[in-house]
């Protein structure tokens, strides 16, 4: 091998190497534990830049449970395990899967409710130039999908964030496109869903509905962020998941803080609370 062979072979190597890269095309230096501040930059900026760019100023924001699903299925779900059932009757994981079947069927009223509350909102709020009132999910499915849903079928723009799990999580199809982020850091996708919340909408869910609803609320508890109308749907789930009553019998939090919360049925009553703390915004 000549020296000028030797010397090219050498320079290659030099220019494969990792610290030759351009910072930002080293995936591996972006993912190291010094990086993490520039990290959580990148994700405050990149959907802040979007959200400015489709004139986007305020939203509303639905939580709610991933394993709520549309009627339609919660229907064909049942008539398949009363089938088993009715062939296996005592199978005892049969009739357990009935009573959980019977269950699910009773919640996926709230994908309906979730859904038209979107469309509601959606189809007043909308226009080529500026975006008031934008439905926000957690892009998921369950009632996630069914708000995106809801502002998919009035033509209107909705907002994802979605967040990388163990079990990687899909987002629904109903997002629109160029609104749906996928995040790494809870603590930038819950910002994200406040910067602009003019309302906040919590239908039957988990832990996941339950930290973001307790955060929105001792944010506001603590003037943090302005009071905005927090509406929990479903009188008979959310009076039994968090009894609000019990917490200001016994001195926790008071009367004030309780008032924080208004606790309804459906959509209807929904678009009431918003209408009146707006005063005729919403319709």
């Amino acid at each position: 091998m000549t020296d000028s062979t030797q010397h090219k072979a050498l320079q290659e190597a030099i220019m494969r190497g990792a610290s030759y890269r351009l910072a930002q095309e080293d995936l591996e230096f972006l993912a190291s534990d010094d990086l993490r501040p520039l990290r959580l930059q990148l994700e405050l900026q990149k959907p802040e830049a979007a959200l400015r760019k489709l004139n986007i100023h305020s939203t509303i924001v639905v939580f709610g449970s991933a394993r709520i699903i549309p009627p339609i299925e919660a229907r064909a779900q049942l008539a398949r395990v009363k089938a088993l059932a009715q062939a296996q009757p005592d199978d005892p994981g049969i009739q357990l899967e009935l009573t959980k079947v019977k269950r699910r069927l009773l919640y996926s009223r709230y994908y309906d409710e979730a859904r038209r509350f979107a469309q509601m909102v959606s189809s007043h709020f909308q226009d080529k130039e500026q975006h008031d009132f934008v439905i926000v999910t957690g892009g998921g499915p369950g009632i996630m999908e069914a708000a995106n849903r809801g502002a998919f079928e009035m033509e209107a723009h909705s907002i994802g964030l979605n967040i990388t799990l163990p079990h990687e999580q899909a987002p629904n199809p109903f997002i629109s496109p160029e609104l749906a982020f996928r995040f790494h850091y809870f603590a930038l996708r819950k910002m994200h869903f406040l910067l602009r919340a003019r309302a906040l909408v919590a239908f039957p869910g988990g832990y996941g509905t339950l930290d973001e609803l307790l955060e929105v609320l001792n944010l506001v508890q603590t003037s943090k962020m302005a009071r905005i109308p927090i509406v929990l749907v479903g009188r008979a789930f959310w009076r039994r998941a968090v009894h609000f009553d019990f917490l200001v019998e016994e001195g926790m939090i008071s009367e004030a803080d309780a008032a924080l919360i208004t606790i309804v049925e459906n959509a209807e009553e929904a678009i009431a609370i918003l209408h009146d703390f707006y005063q005729s915004i919403l319709p």
